[in-house]
């Protein structure tokens, strides 16, 4: 397999970025997907690598029970009160 040295250049920090981004969106819509029972959702979000994009069109756009700006940053607070609790 070719790399193209456009790609080599680039910073090894924003492919971490990227990795852990594209994790977190994809655990989320996933959740939601299988909470909300939309079987279609869950499996093109696990086949399609879209580092985010699909899973954040499906989280507040297409979901059932669409994910607010608000109901984002009081689940992130909660992730980091339990990260810090432990």
């Amino acid at each position: 397999m070719h790399i193209p040295p456009e790609l080599t250049s680039i910073n090894p920090m924003v492919y971490l970025f990227l990795y852990i981004w594209s994790i977190l969106w994809k655990g989320l819509g996933l959740w939601y997907a299988s909470k909300y029972n939309q079987k279609i959702w869950f499996i093109a979000m696990i086949v399609i690598n879209t580092a985010g994009l699909l899973e954040i069109a499906y989280l507040f756009y297409f979901a059932k029970h669409r994910l607010t700006l608000t109901q984002l940053s009081k689940e992130i607070k909660i992730f980091i009160k339990q990260l810090k609790a432990n």
